[in-house]
């Protein structure tokens, strides 16, 4: 009997990510269960049990608990700033699963800053990559200007969202500046994408706004140019409101 040739194979399997892309999907993964509870959070009739977002919880403190077995399997011993990184990202793994038994409010404050943790862990673990074992990736099918990366950056974080209001398309954003150009150039790329109605409304009684999400393909092309020192970031301190206010907007026709 021979061996079929590769050529006969019916389908290619999607390589797994690679621990730094496996932080990046992880930060989102906790923006859209924040939505979520924010979504909750502003609808009229709350539920009284925690019901409705302690499943999510659990999985999610369970796919955190994955990804810090990923990144201290990388064998990266002696690197203070990924240590404290990975610390966090066990924190939050705690938190998350101490968040599924809390009412909405209290459950909303102990995920707050875990989308950033998650974000901050991967650009640790990046430059200590690189740092020791030098540029090993192979070159991202999207090539990002240190705009894009920026743009990229901040909507991992959870920080960008869109809204449209008389015929004029809105983006706001936290830090980094983000204008809507960008975001098209993005999902033209297929690196982000905009959901629907999946972001909480900016206040009370408001309509709710399209989430700015990172693709998998933007999370690989992000995981392969981020790396700056982590020194380099200041990492907030108390968490975002509830939901997180806008500092910031750009709009376009």
């Amino acid at each position: 009997m021979t061996t079929p040739p590769d050529e006969g194979l019916l389908f290619d399997v999607a390589a797994p990510p690679t621990p730094v892309e496996r932080l990046l999907l992880l930060a989102d993964l906790y923006v859209q269960h924040n939505d979520m509870l924010d979504r909750l959070l502003r609808a009229r009739s709350m539920p009284s049990e925690p019901t409705a977002h302690g499943g999510s919880a659990q999985r999610l403190a369970t796919a955190t608990r994955t990804a810090v077995k990923a990144v201290t399997d990388e064998r990266l011993i002696g690197s203070n700033d990924l240590s404290d990184a990975v610390l966090r990202l066990q924190q939050i793994a705690f938190l998350s699963s101490a968040s599924a038994d809390q009412q909405l409010p209290m459950a909303r404050t102990l995920t707050a800053l875990a989308p950033e943790a998650a974000m901050g862990c991967a650009d640790a673990l990046a430059f200590e990559i690189r740092h020791r074992r030098g540029n090993t990736s192979e070159a991202p099918d999207h090539p990002l200007t240190s705009t894009q990366r920026d743009a990229l950056w901040e909507i991992g974080c959870g920080n960008v969202v869109a809204t449209n209001s008389q015929g004029r398309q809105y983006v706001h954003y936290r830090d980094e500046r983000v204008l809507i150009g960008t975001v098209r150039e993005l999902e033209a790329d297929g690196l982000a994408e905009r959901v629907p109605k999946s972001a909480p409304s900016a206040y009370i009684g408001g309509l709710p706004r399209d989430r700015v999400r990172l693709t998998t393909a933007g999370a690989a092309a992000l995981a392969a140019k981020i790396s700056r020192p982590p020194t380099a970031r200041t990492p907030r301190t108390a968490p975002a409101s509830v939901p997180a206010a806008t500092t910031a907007s750009t709009r376009t026709r």
